[in-house]
């Protein structure tokens, strides 16, 4: 296989690092893009940007002049950020934190980088089940469930918009996952989840463009 270039945000821990070094191991040229570099993701990745502020156009724009004579196989939209919200004391500044990092940064990234991104090149934007509006039947978690929604939406745009550039673009559930994110608490660990999202990254073509995926295979509603 020949080898691809994939860059993936929010790369230094998580489902981003375990990402990292899935696609490192199988012999891509591994881009890994974060605020704050770790010894583990310098292993892993071919070449490390950090210091990158995926809620800022002045960041997001020098790291698109770092991959200047660069292409993009694949980018993989992961940064996240998972803050609580319960009704009586909706923090609305949190909200807004979780829209810029979980819904804003993925479109803004893909907008300033997709100019890299050959015909046949490939988005996967990590979402969440909980952006389903369908599957609500818990409530709470008001920012994250409407970032991940928003961020499904603006996924399911680009899919149509990049898809006459030959580009195909998947919304993936990574399931719940044991990450800091979510203390530890998850069902599943990062391998295994990175086992699914990979299988469905490879599955992601100009056919099945602007689906929206549960990494087990299982198409999941809006």
């Amino acid at each position: 296989m020949k080898k691809r270039v994939v860059l993936i945000t929010g790369a230094n821990r998580g489902i981003g690092l375990e990402l990292a070094q899935h696609y490192s191991r199988i012999g891509d040229h591994v881009i890994g893009v974060c605020r704050q570099t770790s010894d583990e993701l310098e292993a892993a990745a071919a070449r490390v940007i950090e210091h990158v502020d995926v809620t800022s156009g002045e960041s997001v724009a020098r790291l698109a002049d770092a991959l200047a004579g660069e292409h993009i196989d694949l980018l993989i939209n992961n940064a996240g950020l998972l803050q609580e919200n319960e009704l009586g004391s909706i923090d609305f500044d949190s909200l807004r934190a979780q829209m810029e990092v979980n819904a804003y940064a993925p479109l803004r990234v893909t907008e300033a980088l997709m100019s890299f991104i050959p015909f046949g090149g490939k988005v996967a934007n990590i979402t969440s089940q909980l952006g389903s509006i369908t599957l609500n039947n818990s409530g709470g978690r008001y920012g994250y469930r409407a970032s991940k929604a928003a961020l499904n939406a603006f996924g399911k745009s680009l899919a149509v918009d990049l898809k006459p550039k030959g580009i195909a673009v998947a919304q993936l559930h990574p399931g719940f996952v044991q990450t800091g994110m979510t203390k530890g608490r998850g069902e599943i660990t990062t391998a295994e989840s990175v086992s699914g999202l990979t299988a469905r990254i490879e599955e992601l073509n100009l056919d099945n463009t602007g689906s929206f995926w549960h990494q087990t295979g299982e198409l999941l509603p809006w």
